[in-house]
């Protein structure tokens, strides 16, 4: 059976290690890398309910999109959600491997996802965070496309929130057909200004602040909120494929606990 280094070092070649933004932290997180794999969990955080999940489910090892260690952390100990955290996986024997912003702007990682769920064609990459792999592959966050056919805002806004399974998106609308469209999954509201230049008509990201939204209006671009976790939750599919191709011998599925956290009351 393949080990949780294993599976990491596939995954640092899916989404290479360089494209994470500095300071980011990604890889095995927790854990032991010589641990034998035989059940994986997919989710998109590491949160005391998919880590519960993921020891109901036998697994050693979760998948995540976001680090369960961020930030400075002196101690690991019960008084602390993210302390307990850990400590639970370590108990199971639970190692725990994070996928960050090197996902994100992997070339079939977060944003490509986002991009072909939001029914975009003819992709490009933006601007944001932009660099280079060693091999001199150009990766970067965010996507650029098209719609197959040209929509208003107010018939691409259910569309949109049924395949992204979201609760409720909050929006803006330009007044203007929906055609060229930018995509970031997570908070991408500070490329508003970026994203409008590039002659973008809409752009579909989340954690949108009331000033990004002012700024759209002024602008007069289609702004949408689709939410955190579900514009990055799209990944999971992509994740579950590597695992199923790479790693056949491996139990994996996608957890089925997590869920989008924030509702709307209209």
């Amino acid at each position: 059976m393949p080990t949780a280094g294993n599976i990491l070092a596939h995954f640092f070649r899916f989404a290479p290690e360089r494209g994470k933004v500095d300071g980011d932290n990604v890889g095995l997180l927790a854990g032991d890398s010589r641990a034998e794999v035989t059940k994986t969990l997919i989710a998109l955080d590491a949160t005391g309910w998919t880590i519960g999940e993921a020891i109901e489910y036998g697994a050693e090892l979760l998948l995540v999109h976001h680090p369960v260690i961020h930030g400075a952390i002196s101690r690991v100990n019960d008084e602390t959600i993210t302390g307990r955290n850990l400590l639970a996986a370590l108990r199971a024997g639970l190692s725990v491997v994070s996928m960050h912003t090197n996902l994100d702007a992997a070339a079939d990682g977060v944003n490509q996802a986002l991009a072909e769920v939001c029914g975009l064609r003819d992709l490009s990459l933006p601007d944001m965070d932009a660099g280079f792999y060693d091999d001199g592959t150009p990766y970067a966050i965010g996507r650029l496309g098209y719609l197959a056919e040209p929509a208003t805002l107010a018939e691409y806004l259910p569309v949109l929130k049924s395949a992204l399974k979201s609760n409720g998106l909050r929006y803006h609308d330009a007044g203007r057909a929906v055609r060229f469209v930018a995509v970031c999954g997570g908070s991408g509201g500070g490329e508003v200004r970026s994203i409008f230049d590039k002659g973008c008509d809409t752009y579909v990201t989340s954690d949108i602040k009331y000033g990004e939204f002012l700024e759209a209006k002024e602008l007069g671009l289609n702004l949408i909120d689709a939410d955190h976790f579900c514009t990055e939750n799209v990944v999971t599919a992509k994740l579950l494929r590597e695992m199923l191709t790479q790693f056949p011998d491996v139990r994996t599925k996608i957890s089925e606990r997590h869920a989008q956290t924030a509702q709307f009351f209209v």
